[in-house]
């Protein structure tokens, strides 16, 4: 049985009425993981994350207190290739710098974690949760767990001989890991507010399935952004729309094995961050443009609207960053950005979801089949 159908179906046995009080919860901790993205940006763009040596979600908790736990903590770092290879000389002050965004970045992660954990304890012991419901809290709260061990897993990759910085492959994984729980806690809380679609309308299948398209064309122009963070790509060809004067950039098959040209050559990475970039801002316009024409005015017509303003908003933050250099500032918000892109997104399929007991047109009907 489809999810938002078991969420329909357990509506009628559960003891609270109200489902809004779930779905606020789900969508502020969705927020929440959200500015981790945004923090993890920062972290990433400032060089702080590898500023911290230990993982240890308990004791970490707190910052250090003494003077001896930061000289501990600043000799830990010293020991590593990044500080050898980039920060050479840097001072304990310059360390307290870098350490306290990469503090903060960790410590936002434990408050999300205690933001789902506790409310969720509380419904469950008070009975407020539908049945259908529970498994996907459960994944959602292993989900979150996992997301903070993959966390340590990239970090620790920064650790290894002769690297400055963390595998490229390690934060791809951490930063897709991060947007699947941010798009299932944002596509449960939607569906706890609205468990049932409404009747499909004339063009309604049709502009989902190009709401489809542009989603996915929007996931891997994010993948692929991973890459071009992981390899810094960002620093080189800051022209657009041409690459070094040519569309298509010279050495872009010069690595072997060739699969490896698509996640460490930095000519291929940022020319297909650019290529799927700009596919998905056209699929997502083309999605608005239908839904402005084929739908009447209502939720799912403004979804589409403001899928396309969203793509396009993120599309001129990605040109703005580029041929800026990437600035700490402006890469931090390009990658927060694309959190709204995808929340758009799915905003908008969840918006056109439709009733097979609705009525349609006989095209839109064989179309449905």
């Amino acid at each position: 049985m489809p999810f938002d159908a078991q969420i329909s179906a357990a509506a009628a046995d559960r003891i609270e009425p109200n489902p809004r009080p779930i779905a606020v919860w789900l969508l502020a901790v969705a927020g929440m993981v959200w500015v981790m993205v945004a923090i993890g940006g920062a972290t990433r763009l400032t060089g702080s994350g590898l500023s911290i040596m230990e993982w240890a979600p308990l004791s970490g908790t707190l910052p250090p207190l003494s003077e001896a736990e930061w000289r501990r903590l600043y000799d830990l770092y010293r020991s590593i290739p990044q500080y050898a290879l980039v920060n050479a000389g840097f001072g304990i002050e310059g360390f307290k710098e870098i350490f306290w965004l990469e503090w903060i970045h960790r410590f936002w992660g434990r408050l999300i974690g205690l933001a789902y954990a506790v409310p969720l304890a509380w419904f469950w012991l008070r009975g407020r949760i539908p049945a259908g419901l529970k498994p996907r809290l459960v994944l959602l709260l292993l989900l979150g767990g996992l997301q903070g061990a993959v966390g340590w897993f990239m970090v620790a990759s920064g650790f290894e001989a002769d690297r400055t910085a963390v595998s490229p492959y390690r934060l791809v994984m951490h930063l897709g890991l991060a947007l699947v729980l941010f798009a299932a806690l944002l596509w449960t809380g939607l569906s706890v507010l609205r468990p049932v679609p409404a009747p499909a309308v004339p063009g309604q299948r049709t502009v989902r399935r190009q709401a489809q398209a542009a989603a996915w064309l929007i996931v891997a122009a994010m993948l692929a952004g991973g890459f071009v963070a992981g390899t810094k790509a960002g620093f080189d060809y800051n022209t657009f729309p041409l690459m070094a004067g040519r569309l298509v950039p010279e050495g872009y098959w010069r690595l072997d094995p060739a699969w490896t040209n698509l996640t460490v050559n930095i000519a291929a990475v940022q020319f297909n961050h650019r290529l799927l970039a700009t596919l998905a801002t056209l699929a997502a316009l083309g999605a608005a443009f239908a839904g402005w024409r084929r739908l009447p005015a209502g939720p799912a017509r403004r979804a589409c609207l403001g899928l396309g303003f969203a793509v396009c908003l993120q599309y001129a933050l990605g040109v703005a960053t580029l041929v800026h250099v990437v600035p700490v500032w402006l890469g931090t918000l390009h990658q927060a950005c694309a959190v709204l892109v995808l929340a758009a997104a799915l905003a908008a399929l969840h918006a056109l979801r439709y009733s097979t007991c609705g009525k349609s047109s006989p095209r839109e009907s064989r179309r449905g089949a």
